[in-house]
Formats: structure tokens, sequence, C-alpha cells
């Protein structure tokens, strides 16, 4: 009888053991899933992808296989959450369970492909074209986002352009569509190399650098927001607004952009040429090539400070009795941030702003960079920009142009018909400074408003991370 109940209890203990055992490790694999709130990286894709079925991959990038490859960008930790008090700080935990976003299985095949096309680097037409360009020759950077039709229209124009087999052309995507790799796949006439910004709304569609689900509302008090306990209550923009991550992506991309180019492209390591900075909605003249080539001569001999060559500016004049003139003046964000032409020399000064680029509460980066010119950099910029201009802006329709229809075909007629008529003064054979800044240094121009949309220190944090990433 003793023995019939001590058995009993060591069963009952040996039961109570297991459960505890059982309910620890529960817990504690619990904690470890729910911990961090910022997007998983690159290694949880190799995880995922694997599992993706053959026809879904296909699907997606016409059987592109993603394989496994090392992070070459690498997110930072985001700040953490300040909540105004405990109960708050409760609410929020509850909030962040419920709302926690899921990553679907597409969303991480994006990300595995841009990784891998980022590190692999592979430069298209490369020896078709060896012969053709020269060390130190142009580099030309398109900044894509998703507008097909216009990026159609700035290739015809690069492939009507002198010259254009030396050029190296870089398109830099915020948005993986095989609508937009077919246009860029059409190119045949110069080296294609595509990057991918990997921290896009694309590949992170429901969490930071996206609009995550627990983010504040753009337009609640702030008051309202620290009850409400949404993740960046504390930080909204100088105008009391909290982040748009629509308006936030493409400053983000323009800064990721300059500095994955010049520092972490193997193919420009030791690149001393130009950078031409231009973007989807552009339309090149037939001899920018050329002119660019005569700006940065002029420049060695009669403008050794100038830190930007500038194809023109959005003012469409006659070419007659200007088509060999260019102007030297100070920078100016509304009138020069198209067909931006810059060195290392000026890029190595420029990212030494990078605190005060990333923190300035404007989420354009060209009213950012006019910021730079008057509160960080040595001296204000001065441009070197063309009277009468080399690049147009064809785009009718955009951030910042908001139209029922857009027209890129008519849009194109207007430049052609001007490149037509003008066609006896492209080509000159040298430059004149027609008219240049005083000697004495005045003329630096500061922003006349700041905008906004850019008080989110995630935004901060995660920008100022780019030029540490590897």
């Amino acid at each position: 009888m003793r023995f019939r109940i001590y058995k009993r209890k060591v069963v009952i203990l040996t039961l109570v053991v297991v459960i505890c055992g059982l309910a620890f490790w529960s817990s504690g694999r619990q904690k470890k899933n729910d911990s961090g709130s910022f997007p998983k990286e690159v290694e949880t894709a190799r995880r995922s992808s694997s599992s993706i079925s053959s026809s879904s991959s296909s699907s997606i990038n016409n059987h592109i296989q993603v394989q496994a490859t090392p992070a070459v960008s690498r997110a930072p930790v985001p700040p953490p959450i300040i909540q105004a008090n405990d109960t708050h700080q409760e609410k929020a935990k509850e909030k962040e369970k419920i709302l926690k976003p899921e990553v679907d299985n597409t969303t991480l095949v994006y990300r595995g492909i841009v990784f891998q096309l980022n590190f692999d680097q592979t430069i298209r037409n490369e020896e078709k074209f060896k012969s053709a360009r020269q060390k130190d020759d142009l580099v030309v950077v398109v900044q894509v986002h998703n507008r097909p039709d216009y990026l159609k229209l700035l290739v015809d124009s690069l492939r009507k352009a002198r010259g254009v087999e030396s050029i190296l052309l870089i398109f830099s995507h915020d948005f993986w569509s095989p609508e937009i790799n077919k246009v860029v796949a059409s190119v045949d006439f110069c080296q294609v190399l595509q990057i991918f910004f990997p921290f896009s709304i694309q590949l992170y569609p429901q969490e930071f650098p996206g609009h995550d689900p627990r983010d504040c509302p753009r337009d609640i008090p702030k008051k309202d927001a620290l009850k409400l306990g949404c993740i960046n209550a504390e930080y909204p923009d100088s105008f009391g607004h909290y982040r748009e991550a629509k308006f936030s992506q493409t400053k983000h991309h323009w800064w990721w952009k300059l500095h994955f180019v010049w520092d972490r492209v193997r193919f420009l390591k030791d690149h001393k040429g130009l950078l031409l900075l231009i973007e989807e909605d552009h339309y090149m003249s037939p001899d920018f090539i050329h002119l660019l080539k005569l700006m940065s001569a002029l420049k060695r001999e009669q403008c050794t400070d100038c830190d930007i060559l500038s194809l023109g500016s959005y003012s469409h004049i006659g070419y007659s009795s200007k088509a060999n003139k260019v102007e030297v003046k100070a920078w100016k964000s509304t009138e020069h941030n198209m067909g931006m032409a810059l060195s290392r020399e000026t890029y190595l000064k420029l990212i030494q702003c990078t605190e005060t680029f990333c923190t300035y509460d404007d989420y354009n980066w060209d009213w950012s960079l006019q910021y730079l010119t008057v509160s960080c950099l040595p001296s204000y910029w001065k441009v070197m920009v063309s009277e009468a201009p080399r690049v147009f802006h064809a785009g009718d329709c955009g951030m910042h142009h908001k139209k029922a229809s857009c027209m890129p075909i008519s849009q194109k007629t207007k430049i052609e018909n001007i490149l037509q008529s003008s066609g006896n003064q492209l080509f000159p054979k040298n430059l004149l400074i027609a008219k240049r800044l005083p000697a004495n240094g005045a003329g630096g121009v500061a922003p006349h408003v700041k905008n906004g949309g850019w008080g989110d220190i995630r935004d901060h944090e995660l920008c100022k991370s780019y030029v540490r990433l590897q």
C-alpha cells in the first residue's frame, strides 16, 4: 500500500516537472519570436524563399532564382518607443501583439532578389563596349520609381545622344517591376548596371521604412498620439504632422544612391570622372555628353571652384546665341536640381554633412541640399550652368505634379520640336562664360521655407546609416 502511494507521488511529481518545463520553454520561445519590431534581414528571405513554390517565384521575375547571399545593406535598429506612462506602454504592447505585420512570401522573394543584385553588380554589355569606354568616362545615374512610359522616353533620348557608347548607365530603382526591367533590358547602346534601394516601401510594405499600421496618423495632434500609443508619437515634424512613407522614400533613395554609387559600386572604385544625376522623367539632348566634356574642360581652366555642372534649368529658352554660353552662379535647388554633374571631390565634401542632411526637416532632397550650402558645406555651391538646356523635364505627373491624365508623348513632341528647331546650334565647338558671380563670395542662397515631412527620428537614423553599410 505504501509502495503504491509512493509510486503515485513520483508520477505526479514527474508530470508537474514536465509541464513546468514545457511552459518555460514555450514562454522563452514566444519572447524570442516577439522581440524587435524592425524589418527582418535578408537571412529571413533566404529561409523563406526556399519554401516558395517554383511557379510563384517564376511569375515574379521570369525564372529568377533567389540564392543565398551576404547582406550588402543592413538596416539600423529603430529608436526605443517612448511612452507617456506605464498604462500607455502596456496599451502599446497589446496593440503591437495584435497588429504585428506579417511578411508575405512575395515580399521576401523581392528582398532576396534586391540584395542579390546589389551584391553581384553585374554590368550588362560590358564586353560589347569595353573598347568604347575609357577610364573615368562619364557615369550617368538615373533615379527610377514606377513610371515606365517616361523611362522609355528617357531611354529613347539617350539612344540618340552622340558618344553614348562611352558611358556607364546606372539605373537606381525603388520599385521592382517586370515592365520597368524590360525597358532597362532594351538598352543595347552602352554598358548598364541596375541597383535597387534596399529599404523601399515595396520591400517593407507594412513596417518601417514603409507604413507600419502602428504608426501615428499624419494629422493627429501629438497629445492624442501619446494617448494612442502609436510608434512615433514623440516625433512629429515642424508643423505637427507625422511621417508619410511615400514622401520620405525619395529623399532616402537619393542619399543612398549617391553613396552606393560612389563608395559601393566596385566597377567605380577608382573613378575620377563625373557622375551625372538625372531622373526617369527627364529627356536629354543629343549633345549633352559633348557639352559636359566642354564644361569640364572650362571648369579646369576658368572655374576651379565650381562644385556642380548643370545641364540647364527649367526654362525652355531659345538656343539662338545661347547654345555655347554658360553662367557661373550660386546653386539654387529650384533651378539647378536637374542634370547635376559632380566629381568625387564634391561628393566627399557633401558626405561630411550627412548629419545635417539626414536631420533637416524637409522631405525634399534638393531643398535639403540647399540648406547644406549655407549651413554645413565649407562654402556655398557654385554651379556652372548651360544657358540653353540640354536636359528637359518631361514629367507632368509625379509627386509634385497631380494631373488627371499624364501625357508623356505630348511632352516628348514639345521637347523634340525645340531640339529640331535648334539643331544647327547644338554641338558648339567651345563655350563662353557669359555671366559670373562676384568674386567676393557673396551669393549663397538659403532656403526660404522648410517643408517638413522629415521629423521622424527613424528616418534620421536610417538615412545616417547608409555611410556605414557594407
